[in-house]
């Protein structure tokens, strides 16, 4: 395996990486702010508590790369 693809395999689980996932996860909660807004307008309690869900989802999604984030410390893939 070339030196390029280990560093390119290794960039999910670089300082990076890590930070483009949070950042892809946090712009999902764009569209659940939409389906919240979307759902109280039209009163339906349904779609209201699916939002909510997928915001609680978001919140464990970013705690967890968050978590990870402060475990890669020093020890970042793409710098070693």
């Amino acid at each position: 395996m070339s030196k390029a693809l280990q560093k390119a395999k290794g960039f999910k689980k670089s300082k990076s990486g890590t930070y483009l996932s949070m950042a892809a996860t946090a712009f999902g909660a764009i569209s659940v702010v939409k389906q919240i807004r979307k759902a109280r307008a039209e009163h339906d309690t349904l779609r209201l508590i699916d939002a909510t869900v997928s915001a609680a989802s978001i919140v464990t999604g970013l705690a967890i790369l968050y978590r990870e984030l402060k475990r890669l410390g020093d020890d970042d893939v793409l710098l070693g």
